[in-house]
């Protein structure tokens, strides 16, 4: 049975993510320990929360982590997930992240209104897998005031017009993240899911 993991940290949406997987047919597991990270088709990292106060909530939980994404399994960090797969953020304070994608998590501009809340349109460019079957550009649900400034040569990248141009989802080899919230952004939000779903069936 292909099993993905969503990590079980308790910061944030964990619950709602799981619900969205298994309202899509996929089978998902909460979890935090070593053995089912190794085991698992794919691992979701969601966070609604600060991001130093997330990687701290996240543990020993964060090696097992990088060495699943080092080792090609599929990653999808979701809204702080997202951001905690870069190297660092200034979020009250320096915080080291992940590291699997180089870029830093810095303020959304106080030129704008913050936080960044609501439906947002965000344009894919071609080849990124999660956007599959979804068009050229749809609205996502958006909920944060902080957003990532990506250095990664290797990172593919889909943007939001926010007064700016924000990040709103990476990819990096078998790496992957979305600013956005999949699993309050109705259909659309599903499908990115089952893009992913569908990358772990691989």
């Amino acid at each position: 049975m292909m099993m993905i993991v969503v990590i079980d940290y308790n910061v944030g949406n964990v619950k709602s993510v799981c619900n969205a997987l298994r309202h899509i047919g996929c089978e998902a597991e909460l979890s935090r320990d070593p053995d089912p990270i190794a085991k698992a088709a794919g691992l979701i990292l969601p966070g609604v929360a600060a991001f130093g106060y997330a990687m701290e909530a996240l543990g020993d939980a964060a090696e097992p982590i990088r060495r699943a994404a080092r080792a090609g399994k599929p990653v999808l960090g979701i809204c702080v997930g997202y951001q905690m797969l870069f190297d660092e953020s200034c979020e009250y304070g320096s915080h080291q992240g992940l590291g699997l994608v180089a870029g830093k998590v810095v303020a959304v501009p106080s030129d704008q209104t913050v936080p960044h809340m609501g439906w947002n349109l965000v344009e894919f460019p071609d080849g990124m897998d999660l956007f599959t079957d979804l068009g050229p550009a749809k609205h996502f649900y958006f909920a944060h005031s902080y957003h990532a400034q990506v250095r990664d040569e290797r990172a593919r990248i889909a943007y939001t017009d926010y007064g700016a141009p924000l990040v709103a989802s990476i990819q990096k080899d078998n790496v992957y993240g979305v600013q956005f919230h999949p699993e309050k952004s109705g259909n659309q939000g599903l499908q990115v899911l089952r893009n992913f779903h569908a990358i772990c069936r691989r």
